[in-house]
């Protein structure tokens, strides 16, 4: 199994406690990160799909993998 990389580690525990107002978490992670909004939740996404991130985080990955599966749904749903 692959390790996880510092950074992304550093998403996981860094979205595991992440601000919930959306203007300060893109303020963090652009603090944080120096990455854009838009790179780190496809970053993100890529991670929630990546077994070492799931070993790392079971709780924090189920939980994003279920949001991203209901957002999934919704939007198939709204093409119908």
């Amino acid at each position: 199994m692959d390790k996880l990389s510092d950074l992304d580690a550093a998403l996981l525990d860094f979205e595991s406690r992440a601000p919930r107002s959306v203007g300060a978490k893109e303020k963090a992670i652009r603090e944080n990160f120096d990455l854009s909004p838009v790179r780190y939740h496809q970053r993100l996404n890529e991670l929630l799909d990546d077994p070492a991130a799931l070993a790392a985080q079971p709780v924090l990955v189920g939980r994003l993998r279920r949001v991203r599966e209901r957002r999934d749904i919704a939007r198939r749903a709204a093409r119908e």
